[in-house]
């Protein structure tokens, strides 16, 4: 379904609620669409509304990202960090845009993000965490260069976040992810972090885990 009202594409899956219920943005990863974490739509709690985003950047020949990256940069791979903040605030205002145009609850908003998408979900809650209650983030790192100036002084006494990457992941390296629980609990965030023996993808039991995280949470 697209919303033309709304400023980035969409689409999204109903709640078994009415009104007021609790909302699921999924972000996808680099070269993706909003197709690709809409595949675990029809496996999550059917009270959640969810809504599956396109990044706002197109690639060649097909795909999109939320920012570009420079895979022959003398260092490896290069992002760009200016186009990530103007995505992060993007994806901020389309947070209180979809809420308001679906009737969702904005005490419930929660973010599902893999590689590039999980980078730009740690971005958003922890420069935005009024906005977000809790994060799942797939195979990303938190890239500290795109926060929003000032986010240490931010109130994170409600964000939840589950993270997770592959052991043999061969796109982020594990160590890179490794550093969030280490991160978050500076900042008081509480968090849970696994690895699985995967490369850059998600498990079955991966899915398992989170799933039952958020059931918990």
């Amino acid at each position: 379904m697209q919303t033309k009202s709304l400023s980035l594409y969409h689409i999204i899956r109903p709640s078994s609620i009415d009104k007021n219920a609790p909302v699921l943005f999924m972000l996808h990863g680099y070269g993706s669409n909003e197709e690709d974490l809409f595949s675990f739509a029809a496996e999550l709690p059917e009270e959640y509304f969810i809504i599956s985003v396109r990044a706002p950047y197109p690639l060649q020949p097909s795909g999109n990202a939320w920012y570009a990256i420079n895979f022959d940069a003398e260092k490896g791979k290069w992002s760009d960090d200016v186009q990530a903040i103007e995505s992060r605030d993007k994806i901020a205002s389309f947070i209180t845009e979809a809420c308001e145009a679906y009737e969702l609850n904005t005490n419930n908003v929660n973010l599902l993000g893999f590689s590039q998408g999980t980078i730009l979900s740690y971005a958003v809650a922890l420069s935005y965490p009024e906005k977000i209650s809790r994060v799942i983030a797939l195979s990303g790192y938190i890239n500290e260069n795109i926060l929003k100036e000032g986010y240490e002084k931010n109130d994170f006494s409600s964000l939840k976040i589950y993270a997770s990457h592959g052991s043999v992941d061969q796109v982020i390296p594990v160590d890179w992810a490794s550093k969030a629980p280490k991160f978050l609990d500076k900042l008081g965030v509480e968090n849970t972090y696994e690895e699985f023996p995967v490369g850059h993808g998600v498990a079955p039991q991966n899915f398992f885990s989170f799933k039952t995280w958020l059931a918990k949470n």
